[in-house]
C-alpha cells in the first residue's frame, strides 16, 4: 500500500527530521519526501500493514506543519 500526502515541507533538513521520526515510530512504513514537486509530497509505502494516515497527518501538524491525503484521481478513457 502507498498513500501520499500533500505537504507544506520546504526544507531538506526539516524532511530529514521528519522522516527520521517516521521511521521510529512505524518501523514498517518507507517514506521519502519529493520536495521538488510543487505539492512537497511525502510518499509512505507499507508492504504488510495499513496505513494510519491519520497519525502521519497528526506526527506533522504536531511538528508545525500541514499535511493532508492527496487523493487519487482516475481517469477513464472511453473506448
Amino acid at each position: 500500500m502507498v498513500e501520499v500526502f500533500k505537504t507544506n515541507v520546504r526544507y531538506a533538513d526539516d524532511a530529514i527530521k521528519l522522516i527520521t521520526e517516521l521511521h521510529r515510530l512505524f518501523d514498517h512504513y518507507h517514506a521519502n519526501f519529493d520536495l521538488s514537486d510543487c505539492d512537497r509530497i511525502l510518499r509512505v509505502q507499507c508492504v504488510h500493514h495499513t496505513i494510519d494516515a491519520d497519525a502521519i497527518i497528526a506526527l506533522i501538524q504536531q511538528r508545525g506543519f500541514h499535511a493532508e491525503v492527496l487523493e487519487d484521481i482516475v481517469i477513464h478513457e472511453n473506448s
